[in-house]
């Protein structure tokens, strides 16, 4: 697919964001895919793909962003249609790099540096692993889930994860959500807002916030309510991460 629009006579900015333009592509793509719990191993998908490297060989720039946002417009899984999202036995790696994008994404938006290549670390030494900011004692929310099933799928949903470092996992990962969201406030960013002091004396952030219209809040305590909650910023966060308009800015910057 990278290869499929290029032409010998484009020259090196033109091929730059050509590969840019179709790497944005199958990068929305395949993540909606994962968000939606569908496959995305070749098998499933050459047919498919076959039809858009056959529709883009050899389109410019603008041309090839037109045809491949007109194609993501026509795919019935995007983030909002999926709710649900969690982690399962099958999917950890996945959960982890979406979560590793998503709090990229936040921290440089509110202007600190990159720090992707750290979070995507799953073993060794300076490895993250996934938080449940929900420990798993379901004695704990038997009111509001009084069959252990259910409190287990809600506690993998995604709106109730986070990264941490493996070492600060272990320490206090049994904790109950007051007794982490103070160990949170050292994080980074995406386990920080749930702590009020991150939005004091943070302008980055602040304005991250106002310009996205992103709903981040800070929560005393952490229940069924509060995750529902953070469930939908999540889903509102990989739309604006994974969004369409992506694609069309490269093309406008040819």
């Amino acid at each position: 697919m990278l290869l499929a629009p290029l032409k010998k006579e484009d020259d090196e900015a033109v091929i730059r964001t050509k590969l840019q333009i179709v790497g944005t592509f199958i990068d929305i793509l395949v993540t909606r895919r994962i968000w939606n719990s569908k496959a995305i191993d070749y098998s499933t998908m050459q047919y498919a793909k076959f039809l858009i490297m056959r529709d883009i060989r050899g389109k410019d720039p603008v041309e090839l962003a037109s045809i491949l946002i007109g194609n993501l417009s026509q795919e019935q899984e995007t983030f909002s249609s999926n709710d649900r999202l969690r982690l399962h036995g099958g999917n950890g790696k996945q959960i982890h790099n979406v979560l590793a994008r998503m709090t990229e994404f936040v921290e440089v938006g509110s202007e600190m540096k990159s720090k992707y290549g750290e979070y995507i670390v799953r073993s060794g030494r300076g490895a993250y692993e996934i938080e449940h900011i929900w420990a798993n004692h379901p004695e704990l929310h038997k009111v509001e889930f009084p069959n252990v099933a259910d409190f287990d799928e809600y506690r993998n949903r995604i709106g109730g994860l986070l990264l941490l470092p493996k070492s600060s996992n272990a320490s206090y990962g049994d904790l109950s959500y007051e007794g982490k969201v103070e160990h949170y406030n050292s994080q980074n960013l995406l386990a920080r807002s749930l702590h009020e002091l991150s939005y004091s004396h943070n302008p980055g952030f602040r304005r991250f916030l106002e310009r996205t219209g992103l709903t981040f809040k800070a929560y005393k305590s952490f229940a069924r309510e509060e995750l529902d909650q953070r469930q939908k910023l999540y889903q509102d966060l990989a739309q604006v991460i994974w969004t369409p308009d992506r694609i069309a800015h490269i093309a406008k910057t040819t």
